[in-house]
Parts: C-alpha cells; structure tokens; sequence
C-alpha cells in the first residue's frame, strides 16, 4: 500500500476519534470535503514521498498536511482547531497495517486569511518504512 496514502488514513481515524477535536469540528473530519460542506472543518491537504532507499531498506520521508478550514469573522476558531489537531498528533505513534513509521513530527504550522475563508495549514513529516 502506498506509505502516504496509509498514513492519511491513519491520521484521518486518530482525529475523528479525539474528543478535543470533535469538540470544535464534529465529525467534520475529510479526506476530500463534500460540496457545501459546513465549516469549521479538516481536510487532508497536499502531501509528497521521496523516497530514501539504504541498503536493504526500502522506505522515504513523506510530508502530509492536514488543513483546518473556517469561516468565522476572526482567527480564534480556526487556530483553535489547529491547536486541538497538533495536540492529536502530538507524541501520536502512528501503527500501519503494511508500513511502519520510523518518526512522525510536527513540521510547522500556517495560518492564512483568503476574504471570507480562514486557513490552518499544518504539515508533517514522517520516516517510513516499506516492506
């Protein structure tokens, strides 16, 4: 399976079982969000793998972003989700079926106003481990 989509699914089922999380956003919590999908919410955003094979280790760094949306007037609502994601993740050991993550880690956070839209852009890197 590849190591990025895995993960995403992983992350995907840690934030939607996190009472601090769906406190804010419900179980508003997407790979993809529906058309008209109510705000506050997350989605998955862009991601990459490059892959760092040694050896007889097969394997690579991915980035994955995870991206806390809102539409309220102020920034507030959109960090506190972002800050209830990055406590969800904090210290998190991602288990996988097929891969084994070596590290996971917060990158750095963005916050990004577009008019109406309010945008917290996290990323992650993580080490994998493929089979």
């Amino acid at each position: 399976m590849d190591p990025v989509l895995e993960l995403q699914a992983a992350i995907l089922s840690r934030l939607k079982s996190q009472a601090g999380v769906t406190a804010l956003v419900g179980q508003k919590i997407y790979d993809t969000p529906p058309v008209g999908a109510t705000m506050p919410y997350i989605s998955i955003g862009p991601g990459n793998y490059v892959t760092e094979d040694v050896d007889c280790v097969y394997g690579g760094e991915a980035m994955i972003q995870v991206d806390c949306w809102s539409d309220a007037s102020v920034l507030s609502e959109v960090r506190l989700v972002a800050g209830a994601v990055r406590s969800a993740l904090r210290g998190w050991e991602p288990s996988l079926a097929t891969n084994a993550v070596v590290t996971f880690d917060h990158w750095r956070t963005d916050y990004i106003e577009d008019e109406q839209i309010r945008q917290a852009s996290i990323r992650y890197t993580a080490i994998i481990e493929e089979p």
